[in-house]
């Protein structure tokens, strides 16, 4: 990583984290124990890409309010919501994220699932506070709604049923890019268009910004399935060959390594291209996507 993008990440994920921590509930009151365990979820670490993608597309069309920073932190809340519930023993029983306990493990399977509700909530009261901050009413709703399908059944969560319902079985091409284009890439298309739409771009702009997202997400997806077969759980943080022991169908097993790895690369240049189709200053937004989709870990 070159040292001049490293040192402009490492500032970008530091403002992004700012941005997020103030979001979060206070631990107190009768139910603090909901609160401890949303906050222990968000803070357990993460790359904040999301939210980063969300700012950088937002600049990207001229954007520069604060209305931008309450819809970050809900995109990182909704995001770790569904990990939360993603490794509960119903999904798939997983004991460690990002190198510590998952939020079932400290706080109880019970507990978890409340957590993960209580944040896919709070992230649309989060969002809500950025009309207080000046933003547009018509952007605002534009925004919002994005923000619900992107989330909701026609999203991540109708990714995430198809998943579950098909999991131990075989699962043909077409099935698979659907639920990886809804269960990773909706949020990623989630966070991109709504940092467009914020900002006051046209159609057709936003358009081509959810394509790249689109694109950015399956990759990101599929690199998710590489490294599930050739990383470690110390590089990773989380366990490996968790898809083979659930006995899940990935894109590794359904096309093998190579191609795999091939399908990660053009879908990369693919939106990289149309990226650079749009106008503005897009040189540290091209290296994030290009370091979102090619990571170790």
């Amino acid at each position: 990583m070159p040292a001049d993008f490293k040192e402009k990440l490492d500032l970008a994920v530091a403002e992004t984290e700012r941005v997020i921590r103030a979001y979060l509930p206070a631990e107190e009151g009768f139910q603090k124990t909901i609160f401890e365990a949303m906050n222990y979820s968000v803070l357990a670490g993460g790359k904040r890409l999301r939210p980063l993608l969300m700012r950088e597309t937002y600049r990207l069309f001229g954007g520069s309010g604060g209305e931008i920073e309450p819809f970050m932190a809900a995109i990182e809340m909704i995001h770790t919501s569904s990990l939360i519930h993603d490794d509960l023993p119903c999904m798939d029983n997983d004991e460690f994220r990002r190198g510590k306990p998952t939020t079932w493990k400290v706080y109880g399977y019970d507990m978890a699932v409340l957590a993960g509700d209580a944040l896919m909530i709070y992230a649309f009261e989060t969002a809500a506070k950025a009309l207080a901050l000046g933003c547009d009413p018509a952007r605002f709703g534009r925004a919002v709604a994005i923000l619900a399908e992107k989330t909701g059944i026609y999203g991540m969560i109708g990714g995430q049923t198809v998943d579950v319902e098909l999991t131990g079985k075989p699962i043909p091409q077409d099935r698979l890019d659907f639920i990886y284009r809804l269960k990773t890439g909706a949020l990623l298309e989630a966070s991109m268009t709504v940092g467009a739409v914020l900002a006051g771009a046209d159609g057709e702009q936003t358009e081509s910004v959810r394509r790249i997202a689109a694109d950015v997400g399956l990759a990101f997806q599929i690199q998710d399935d590489i490294l599930d077969v050739t990383g470690t759980q110390e590089v990773l943080g989380k366990p490996v060959l968790s898809d083979e022991k659930n006995s899940k169908t990935t894109y590794v097993t359904l096309v093998g390594l190579e191609k795999a790895r091939a399908d990660v690369k053009t879908l990369s240049e693919q939106a990289i291209a149309r990226l650079d189709s749009l106008p503005g200053e897009k040189e540290f937004l091209r290296k994030l996507i290009g370091m979102l989709v090619n990571r170790e870990k």
